[in-house]
C-alpha cells in the first residue's frame, strides 16, 4: 500500500473518533434545532428543478397518446389503425386482440390493488411479521419461479430467476446480522405513521391514481403484445413502456414520500400530532409543496435514486462477506467508492430536506449526506437495511402479482407468458411500493431529526433514542478499530518492502 493509503486510513480513524465526541456533544445540547419559521414557509418556496417537471409532464402527455393508439390498433379488430404497415421488423401471422390480454392485466391489477389494501391495513398489528416474511420467503419464491420457467422451456429467465434466487440469498447472509436492528427502526417507524391516520388516505388516494394510469398503460402494453410484430420488435416497445411505468410510478411514490417525510418532520419538531405548536392543515401544506414547487425536484430524483441506492445495498453487503482476497477487495472498493459518490449526489433523504425547506433535489441530497457524516450519523445510516427489507417486500408482491397474470395467460395464450407475467411484475412493484413508501418516509424522517437534533428523538421515543444512540456508538467505534487494522497493516507492509529493497 502506498503512503497515500496509509494517510487515508489515519484521518478516518481520526474522523469516526472526532464523530463519536460530536455525537456525544449533539446527544448532551440542542445543537441543531430547527427553526419552525424556516419550515413550510410560502416566502422561502420557489419553483425548482422546472426542466425536470416539463420533460416529465410532456412524456406522460406524449405516452398516453402512444399507448391509446396502440391499445386501439387491436381493439376488437386487427390493425384498425393500419399501424403495423410501419413496421419494417419480422413480421410473423398473428390475430391476436388487445381484449385477449387486458383482462390478465386486469386480473394483476386486482392483485396487486389488494396486497397493497391488506398491507396498509395489517400496517399497525402485523407490519413486523410481514417484513420478516417477505426477507425470508424472496429467495424461495425466486427459486420457485425459476424451476416453473425451466418447465416452461423458458432457459432464459430460468438461469435469471435463479440467478437474483442466488444473489437475495447471499445478501441476507451478508447482513443477517443487521437485521435486529433494522427491524427495531422499520418497528419505530410504523408506530409513528399509525399514529397518523391522514397518512393511510394518502397513500390510498396515490394509489388510485396509479391503477388508473396503469389501466390506460396495460391497455397499450396488451396492444403490443398482440400485435404482428417479431417478438424483438414487442420486447423493444415493451422495455420502453415499462422504463416509462417505472418513473412514473416512481414520481408518485417519492411524491407520497415527500408528503408524508413533511408531516412526520412537523410531528417531531413540535413534539406531537396534538401539539399547539403545530401549524394549521400541515397535511394540505406538504401536499401542495410536493405537487407543485417540488415536483421538479421530485421527477428529476425519481430517475435514479432508486437504482444506484439497490446498487450500493448489493455492493456494501458484499464487500463486508469478501474476506483477504485482495485483488476482489480492490475491483469491489473501487465500485463502491464510485457510487458512494453518487449517493452523495442522489439519496432518498433528499427528499425530506425536500419536504421541508423546499431545495432543488441535487442541494438536498448533498446536503442531508454531509449532515449525516458530519454528525456521524452516516454510519449508523449505513449500517441499517430496513431500505432493502422494503424493496423485498415490493418484489414480492410484484412476484405474487406476475405470476397469477402469468398462470392464466399460459392456460390460452402460452407464448406471450413471459411478456405479460414480467410487465404484470413490474405493475406489482409498482402499487406496492407506493404502499410501502409511508413507512420509509417515517424511517427517513426519523434519521434527519436524529441527525439535525437527536433531543427530538429522544423527546418522541426516550428508548429508542437510547438504543439509536448506543449502536452509533458501537459503529463508530468499529469503523475507528478497522481503520487502525488497515493502518498498522499498510505499516507492516510497507516495513516490509524496505527491508526486501535493503
Amino acid at each position: 500500500m502506498t503512503d497515500s493509503n496509509i494517510s487515508s486510513s489515519s484521518s478516518s480513524s481520526s474522523s469516526d473518533s472526532a464523530s463519536i465526541a460530536t455525537v456525544d456533544q449533539n446527544v448532551r445540547r440542542n445543537g441543531r434545532m430547527i427553526d419552525d419559521g424556516d419550515t413550510f414557509s410560502p416566502k422561502v418556496r420557489r419553483w425548482r428543478d422546472v426542466f425536470w417537471l416539463a420533460i416529465f409532464m410532456l412524456h406522460l402527455i406524449a405516452l398516453g397518446f402512444v399507448l391509446v393508439l396502440l391499445g386501439l390498433n387491436r381493439f376488437k379488430k386487427s390493425d384498425r389503425l393500419n399501424i403495423d404497415r410501419y413496421t419494417n421488423r419480422v413480421w410473423e401471422h398473428n390475430n391476436g386482440l388487445t381484449e385477449n390480454y387486458w383482462p390478465k392485466y386486469a386480473v394483476a391489477g386486482g392483485v396487486v390493488a389488494a396486497l397493497g389494501c391488506i398491507w396498509l391495513l395489517l400496517l399497525g398489528s402485523h407490519a413486523n411479521l410481514m417484513m420478516k416474511v417477505s426477507v425470508h420467503i424472496l429467495t424461495t419464491y425466486l427459486a420457485v419461479i425459476s424451476v416453473l420457467c425451466f418447465w416452461c422451456k423458458q432457459f432464459f429467465w430460468g438461469v435469471a430467476f435463479a440467478t437474483g434466487a442466488a444473489l437475495q440469498f447471499l445478501y441476507v447472509i451478508s447482513v443477517v446480522d443487521r437485521l435486529p436492528f433494522t427491524m427495531l427502526v422499520l418497528q419505530k417507524a410504523v408506530k409513528m405513521v399509525w399514529s397518523l391516520p391522514e397518512v393511510m388516505r394518502v397513500a390510498y388516494a396515490f394509489m388510485a391514481v396509479m391503477l388508473l394510469w396503469m389501466g390506460i398503460w396495460s391497455f397499450g402494453a396488451a396492444g403490443v403484445v398482440a400485435s404482428s410484430r417479431g417478438d424483438l420488435g414487442r420486447w423493444w416497445l415493451l422495455v420502453v413502456l415499462s422504463v416509462s411505468l417505472f418513473w412514473t410510478g416512481a414520481v408518485l411514490c417519492n411524491t407520497v414520500h415527500v408528503i408524508v417525510s413533511g408531516l412526520v418532520f412537523l410531528v417531531l419538531i413540535h413534539g406531537g400530532r396534538n401539539a399547539s405548536s403545530m401549524p394549521p392543515n400541515p397535511l394540505m401544506k406538504s401536499l401542495r409543496y410536493a405537487v407543485t414547487t417540488s415536483f421538479g425536484s421530485i421527477c428529476y430524483g425519481s430517475l435514479f435514486t432508486a437504482a444506484i441506492r439497490t446498487l450500493r445495498w448489493k455492493i456494501r453487503g458484499f464487500r463486508s462477506k469478501i474476506g483477504n482476497n485482495e485483488c476482489l477487495f480492490c475491483c469491489v472498493d473501487f465500485l463502491f467508492q464510485l457510487v458512494e459518490t453518487l449517493v452523495r449526489f442522489f439519496n432518498k433523504y433528499a427528499y425530506v430536506q425536500i419536504a421541508v425547506y423546499g431545495k432543488g433535489f441535487n442541494r438536498a441530497a448533498r446536503d442531508a449526506w454531509e449532515l449525516f457524516q458530519s454528525t456521524g450519523v452516516e454510519a449508523l445510516v449505513a449500517y441499517d437495511c430496513s431500505g432493502a427489507v422494503l424493496l423485498m417486500g415490493t418484489v414480492l408482491g410484484g412476484l405474487i402479482t406476475g405470476t397469477c397474470a402469468g398462470v392464466w395467460t399460459w392456460m390460452t395464450w402460452s407464448d406471450r407468458v413471459i411478456m405479460v407475467g414480467s410487465t404484470a411484475m413490474l405493475m406489482g412493484m409498482v402499487l406496492v411500493g407506493l404502499a410501502m413508501v409511508v413507512v420509509e418516509s417515517a424511517v427517513t424522517s426519523i434519521y434527519i431529526c436524529y441527525a439535525e437534533d437527536p433531543l427530538l428523538i429522544q423527546k418522541w421515543d426516550p428508548q429508542f433514542f437510547n438504543q439509536m444512540s448506543e449502536k452509533l456508538h458501537q459503529r463508530l467505534q468499529h469503523r475507528s478499530a478497522l481503520a487502525r487494522e488497515i493502518l498498522t497493516q499498510n505499516q507492516h507492509d510497507t516495513h516490509m518492502q524496505d527491508i526486501f529493497h535493503l
